[in-house]
């Protein structure tokens, strides 16, 4: 556990401290699109965060592979070669569609060469458990397409929930932090060795997570754009190929005493399968809402709209803060709710605690102008806006300058090139959101 964790904060140290580098040349490189209609932010924002994010992917591989027990992982199997190698094609075609904005066919065909890419190379799935019937062999076909269809359609469900600042960061994270205590429990409790690749590209997600989020939280210095999103969607995919695919079930012994018992027992094997669906189930769902909202409209699948469930929580009321963490809660719910019944199945508090806070965060949706207040001995603690003293003051200061405010933001339009404009310079102060 101490080397996981040693990899995770390299990962994120290297991520975080080059991420104002590469917001710099992205300023330079002129990687700073203007502001669309569909777009939340209101400043020109430099892209290109997934540079930083890459390399601290290759940092922690690095560190892996020089570790005592990591380095195990190297040696035994050449999944990480595989992932390497499609994350830097993934990568290399999002920074061009960061700079560029190639098509969206375009992108969709580098995705399916990526993921071909690292089927070749051995990561792929050979085998699948299906209830009732047991482990299925997979043909080779049959595992290169079910490879790269999941592949795909993780990469883009999770660029499409990237719309706000902080949103796309933390659900992955969330969702590769349960994701790495259901493999690390299949290879140390189970004694299983393929399940290690997948703990160790979990581990590496957190880190590139964690690292690029101090830059991304709201108002955000930096996007990380396709070369991100992209690049943290082929790694979440990785991973779940890597222990869905690889790891026999048989192994697990779990084919023991009655019919009933073995249906509770088999749970920890069909979560493979329902894992990846948990973990992406806010952007899957978003992404098929999107298609079915599109082609009904009779545009194109691929067009981009203000349709998203960031976008429809924004609407009515929700700060952008409020709703970043609102899809943070039902992602971690959704995560660590399917990791809780593949530990203990047949428990019904599982069930009741999931109801609960389920019911939590629906009163959580309907009370978007709710602004808790800290009691008075925490106002030193909290920021500005939640502290009672200050409220009234805040709130008749912003009534008398907001007049002004608009004005000057009438006659001064924003552009890139201002000083004091988020993600204008590289220097510049960094301005917050009204």
């Amino acid at each position: 556990m101490r080397e996981y964790l040693l990899t995770l904060c390299i990962t994120a140290a290297v991520t975080y401290l080059l991420t104002g580098p590469v917001r710099k040349f992205a300023i330079v490189a002129g990687a700073m699109p203007e502001i669309r209609a569909r777009d939340v932010h209101r400043e020109p924002t430099p892209r290109l965060g997934g540079i930083a994010m890459f390399f601290g992917l290759c940092a922690g591989l690095l560190v892996a592979d020089h570790l005592t027990n990591l380095s195990e992982v190297f040696e035994k199997s050449n999944e990480p070669r595989a992932l390497l190698s499609g994350a830097a094609l993934i990568w290399l075609i999002g920074v061009l569609d960061d700079k560029f904005e190639i098509d969206a066919l375009i992108k969709l065909g580098g995705q399916m060469i990526a993921a071909g890419v690292m089927v070749v190379q051995g990561l792929t799935i050979l085998w699948i458990p299906v209830p009732g019937v047991g482990t299925v062999a997979l043909t080779q076909w049959q595992g290169t397409l079910l490879t790269v269809a999941l592949v795909v359609i993780t990469i883009n469900a999770v660029n499409f929930v990237d719309g706000l600042d902080g949103l796309a960061a933390g659900m992955v994270c969330i969702a590769a932090a349960a994701f790495f205590m259901y493999a690390y429990r299949i290879w140390y409790s189970y004694g299983i060795e393929a399940a290690a690749p997948a703990s160790l590209f979990a581990v590496i997600l957190m880190g590139m997570c964690l690292g690029f989020l101090p830059h991304n939280m709201h108002p955000a210095r930096i996007f990380m754009g396709d070369s991100g999103s992209m690049l943290i969607g082929l790694v979440l995919a990785a991973g779940a190929i890597s222990v869905t695919g690889q790891v026999d079930p048989d192994l697990m012994n779990l084919f023991s005493g009655s019919e009933r018992n073995s249906v509770h027992q088999m749970v920890p094997v069909y979560i493979p399968l329902v894992m990846p669906l948990t973990i992406i189930a806010i952007p899957a769902a978003d992404l098929i809402l999107a298609i079915v909202r599109r082609t009904w409209r009779g545009q194109s699948p691929f067009a981009a709209d203000r349709g998203h469930l960031h976008h429809r929580l924004l609407e009515i009321g929700h700060s952008h803060s409020r709703a970043v963490l609102i899809m943070y809660f039902f992602s971690a719910l959704i995560a660590f709710g399917a990791l809780a019944y593949s530990v203990n199945a047949a428990s019904m508090w599982i069930v009741l605690s999931v109801v609960f806070l389920s019911a939590i965060g629906l009163v959580l949706l309907l009370l978007p102008r709710f602004t808790p207040r800290a009691p008075r001995w925490a106002e030193g603690l909290v920021p500005p806006r939640y502290r009672r003293r200050r409220a009234a003051a805040s709130a008749a200061t912003e009534s008398e300058s907001g007049n002004e405010a608009v004005a000057d933001e009438e006659r001064v339009p924003v552009t890139v090139g201002v000083s004091g404009v988020n993600g204008a310079t590289a220097v510049g102060p960094r301005t917050r959101a009204r």
